[in-house]
């Protein structure tokens, strides 16, 4: 099992959600909004949150459980959603998973995802 965490922007949620109810077998993806900066700090964001002169940029963050058969087809679907050429269009992490529990029916492993 791996689990797939992806930071994109924000206006590019709906092109990758598309993209990833294509993928068969794909049981489900959760979304948080947050605010963050990169590299460039915030500075050539067109959307920034100041507080306390600290730039954040809203993005949003994906975290997705699948099969391990089915990781590279979710990163495929991120990266061909979230892609606009621009800089800042996110990160995707890829970690594995030693164990999922269903809580209401107690399955276990890849049963459980």
């Amino acid at each position: 099992m791996k689990k797939i965490e992806a930071y994109i922007k924000s206006h590019r949620l709906t092109e990758v959600v598309e993209r990833l109810h294509m993928i068969e077998g794909l049981t489900g993806v959760s979304t948080h909004e947050i605010k963050g900066f990169g590299r460039t700090r915030g500075e050539d964001e067109p959307v920034r949150i100041v507080d306390n002169t600290i730039s954040w940029v809203p993005h949003v963050k994906l975290e997705i459980f699948c099969l391990e058969s089915l990781a590279e087809a979710v990163i495929e679907a991120i990266l061909e959603g979230a892609h606009t050429g621009l800089r800042a269009d996110g990160k995707i992490y890829v970690s594995p998973v030693e164990d999922a529990v269903r809580i209401s029916t107690r399955d276990r492993g890849e049963k459980a995802v």
